[in-house]
Formats: C-alpha cells, sequence, structure tokens
C-alpha cells in the first residue's frame, strides 16, 4: 500500500510475507530444482544435469534490478529469471534448465504454493474466530436483547441468538474451503500452448512426478481456465462479507441510543474526548466492501484470449494479492473485536 499508516488497518504482515518477492522468488526455485530431477528420473535430460540445476537453485540469488527491468519489458517474471538463473547453471547443464516448461508454469505454480500457507493460516484464523463467539457465548448468550428487524425495534431475543447469526456462515466457510482447496492447490505444468508437446509424450508423467515433489496435486494444465482461481476469490469475498455483517452489527449496537454493546478499548476523537469509536467494526464493513467490488473486478479474469491472456493475468495479479491481504486482515480485526465485546442487557425502554 503507498500509506504505511493505512496497511496497519487494511494490511497483514503474515499473509503479505507469504506472498512477497522473496516467497516468490523460493516457489520458482523450487518448480526449476523438481522439474530437473523428475526430468532426470524419467530419462529427458541427463542426471548430472539436474544435480546442477538443484545446486545452482539452491545458491541463486538473482539481481532484483535485473528481474524488475525484465518485468517491466517482458511482462512476467519468468523470462528474466530463467536467463539469470541458467548463467548460474555450472557448464554444460544450463541448456538443460526449464525443458518443456513455460513462464505460466513457473508464475501460476509459484502463486499456488505460496497460497497453500496462506490458506492454512486464514483456516486457523476463522477456527480461531469461531472458538472465540463460542467463548462469548457461553460467558454472555443468556444477555437479554431487543432484535432489530429494518433497523426497527422487533421482538426480545438473547446475545447468543445474535451470536449463532455470526457463528454459522464461518463454519459453512471452512467448509467451503475444504472443498476449494483440492481443487486450486494443484500443479501448473503445460508447455508453451498449454500442450505437454515438448516431452516426448512424457509431460503427464513429468507433471505428475513435479506435483508429487511440490506437494501439490496434479492436474491437467489450467493456464487459460482460471476458475478456481475466481472460485478463491470469491471465497474471499464471502468470508469478508460475513465479517462486514458483524461489524455492521457491532457498530449499530455501540451507539449511544442503543447501547447494546461495549466495545473495550475504542478508538478516540481528537475533538471529542468522551467518544469511543468502534474502529475494528468500521474497518470490518469497509474492508467487507472493498473486497466486494474486487471480487467483480477478478472474475473478469476469467476472459483469457486463446492460449494466454497477458491481460486477464495481470489483472488477475493486481487484484488476488490484494483480496488475500485483505480478507486476512479483517480476520484479525475480528479476532481483536470479538475479544474486546460485552454485551448490556436491553433495558425496560428498549424492550418495549
Amino acid at each position: 500500500m503507498a500509506s504505511s499508516f493505512l496497511d496497519l488497518l487494511a494490511g497483514d504482515p503474515v499473509v503479505e510475507a507469504f506472498l512477497s518477492d522473496e516467497a516468490e522468488i523460493a516457489a520458482v526455485l523450487a518448480f526449476e530444482a523438481g522439474l530437473a530431477e523428475v526430468q532426470a528420473e524419467i530419462g529427458l535430460i541427463p542426471p548430472e544435469a539436474a544435480a546442477a540445476i538443484r545446486a545452482a537453485c539452491e545458491t541463486f540469488s538473482p539481481d532484483l534490478t535485473v528481474l524488475a527491468a525484465g518485468m517491466e519489458t517482458d511482462g512476467v517474471l519468468g523470462p528474466s529469471f530463467v536467463a539469470a538463473l541458467r548463467g548460474t547453471v555450472a557448464e554444460p547443464h544450463g541448456r538443460w534448465l526449464h525443458k518443456g516448461a513455460t513462464s505460466q508454469d513457473i508464475v501460476d505454480t509459484a502463486l499456488v504454493l505460496r497460497l497453500k500457507p496462506v490458506l492454512a493460516e486464514l483456516d486457523t484464523r476463522l477456527a480461531g474466530l469461531a472458538e472465540a463467539l463460542e467463548a462469548l457465548k457461553a460467558a454472555q448468550g443468556l444477555m437479554p436483547l431487543m432484535a432489530q428487524t429494518r433497523m426497527q425495534r422487533a421482538l426480545p431475543f438473547t446475545a447468543a441468538d445474535k451470536i449463532e447469526t455470526w457463528l454459522r456462515p464461518l463454519e459453512r466457510h471452512r467448509a467451503r474451503l475444504a472443498e476449494i482447496a483440492p481443487r486450486l492447490l494443484v500443479v501448473q505444468f503445460g508447455g508453451p500452448v498449454g500442450t505437454r508437446s515438448d516431452l516426448d509424450g512424457q509431460g503427464d508423467g513429468v507433471a505428475e512426478g513435479l506435483a508429487e515433489r511440490l506437494g501439490l496435486g496434479a492436474a491437467p494444465p489450467w493456464h487459460t481456465a482460471r476458475d478456481t482461481i475466481v472460485e478463491l476469490g470469491g471465497w474471499l469475498a464471502l468470508v469478508a462479507g460475513s465479517l462486514g455483517k458483524i461489524g455492521a452489527d457491532v457498530a449499530l449496537m455501540a451507539q449511544n441510543e442503543v447501547g447494546a454493546v461495549r466495545i473495550e478499548g475504542g478508538g478516540g476523537s481528537s475533538a471529542m474526548p468522551h467518544k469511543s469509536n468502534p474502529v475494528d467494526a468500521e474497518v470490518l464493513v469497509a474492508l467487507a466492501r472493498f473486497n466486494a467490488g474486487l471480487s467483480g473486478v477478478l472474475a473478469q479474469s476469467l476472459v483469457h484470449e486463446n492460449e494466454r491472456s497477458g491481460a486477464a493475468w495481470t489483472l488477475e495479479w493486481l487484484t488476488l494479492p490484494r483480496m488475500t491481504i485483505t480478507t486476512a486482515a479483517a480476520l484479525r480485526h475480528a479476532l481483536r473485536l470479538i475479544g474486546a465485546l460485552h454485551f448490556t442487557p436491553a433495558t425496560s425502554e428498549q424492550a418495549t
């Protein structure tokens, strides 16, 4: 983000580290080393070439300015990265590096490798938030509240009833993630046009071996079929949206005129020291709406022209990481908000 101050609200250092340039470089190196070793096992390249490529990958420290210049010129990391890495492979083995692969293979597989720990982190946070809500329900669930429908007093209910409306979607989101992950966390290996045609008919075997080495699932080439990427984006928007609903409820309940909840450590005002603003709740609403907008942008990346689209691919890079970080930030705010939340009983006036 341009503002480090804003990043404190909408950023997430843990997830950003998984998606960083350094993490991408490490994932690409794992791809290239694994690819060479699988091809050596099958007999497509000499074993000594695979050993030389592995050794180069373990010590390679790229010049980031060279990679940046290549990215600006080529529109993708692959060409400059492969050229730089090839230059460090002991002769005469450099020519075997990246055999049968293309830039999209390394970039997409590197993305999936980085998303794997990200999804584990998000699932852990969802589980933690669900536990916090269960604990809140156990401690304060019997507190009487006044339900509100269409922003008007409706009928009496309890804090447990309110918490249940927050909790159930989180359980479904975890179930959805468990369903999505096997489709998403798969290797991308298709070669120049997605046919695996440059490997003497052994492309499928290479892809399967590479997937096993990288701890991913095997799959046909998916370089122009981005439905699982957009599916992930939809899931991120759903999670952020459910957290935004919690934020909206809390912000409304915390109004002085309602007084159904109290938030410990609310935000202050520069002009009105008596105020305690529901900052975490407000941020949850903002992040939910932000991700909802980005999910529509990401859906447009489904439109790949023919066998590769630089435009759709770039659009995906612009949106998916931001949505992922936004969702992580929302989970962080939600966990803090629930930990600071105290329900207050409905007064006789409120109950009528």
